[in-house]
């Protein structure tokens, strides 16, 4: 039996907004690296850099049963965050939607096309939270199960100048109040914030750019001070 293909945004599922139907979902795609191309006079071939993974746009096919409220389709669709496709329902993506869609279209033939500019990463729909305690040798094992390096959310509860280190590098320097304080490091965003969200980058010394857990077991380390708890997200990421 063929199941009709359905979205979540932001936890909400496309079942849930009266008379939207999903008709077909973008193929599951590779995003493009983009890179940089030098050619030099004399020099056989070309040099080419590798310049990251590109955003990339997944089109939905869109439609309407006979009892619809178009309203709820619209607000459904004027949002960003965090979308699961469910010919991938065990992973979500980032998304923005910037191209305008035709909802005249909609209402006179029942059908239309949704663009999500989508991050070219996905992230696993039930990983949790990974929280530790402090140990002896403050040293943390964590598992990236994804296909690529992975920038986790790093939250830190602790005191003092903690020196981070990753599978033996060391990536930041990170103070704490030496009466007690709370970090949370974003390696992706490239941010540092408090509890009450306020920029904490100055507490942060080295390469937010540093911070990637590789494809398997990684080993994160917090020396010079005292960890009383450390929680990561986004731990493990795929293309």
């Amino acid at each position: 039996m063929n199941t009709r293909p359905y979205l979540i945004i932001n936890d909400k599922k496309s079942t849930d907004v009266k008379g939207l139907l999903i008709s077909s979902l973008a193929p599951i795609t590779k995003p493009a690296i983009r890179t940089q191309v030098e050619t030099i006079d004399g020099r056989d071939g070309d040099i080419v850099t590798e310049l990251g993974f590109s955003a990339y746009d997944k089109k939905v096919d869109i439609a309407l049963s006979y009892e619809y409220c178009v309203d709820d389709v619209i607000e459904y669709f004027s949002q960003s965050g965090k979308v699961v496709f469910s010919n991938e329902p065990d992973k979500y993506y980032l998304f923005n939607i910037y191209k305008a869609i035709d909802f005249e279209r909609l209402i006179r033939f029942k059908q239309a096309t949704v663009t999500f500019h989508t991050q070219p990463f996905k992230f696993s729909e039930s990983e949790n939270t990974k929280t530790f305690t402090t140990n002896p040798d403050n040293e943390f094992i964590i598992r990236n199960n994804g296909n690529i390096y992975s920038r986790p959310v790093l939250t830190i509860e602790g005191r003092g100048n903690l020196v981070m280190r990753i599978n033996g590098e060391q990536v930041l320097l990170v103070n704490l109040p030496l009466g007690g304080g709370y970090i949370k490091i974003d390696a992706a965003q490239m941010n540092a914030y408090g509890e009450d969200g306020a920029l904490l980058n100055r507490q942060v010394i080295g390469n937010y750019d540093n911070i990637r857990l590789k494809k398997g077991e990684n080993i994160i380390s917090l020396t010079n001070g005292y960890v009383a708890k450390l929680s990561i997200d986004n731990y493990s990421r795929w293309i």
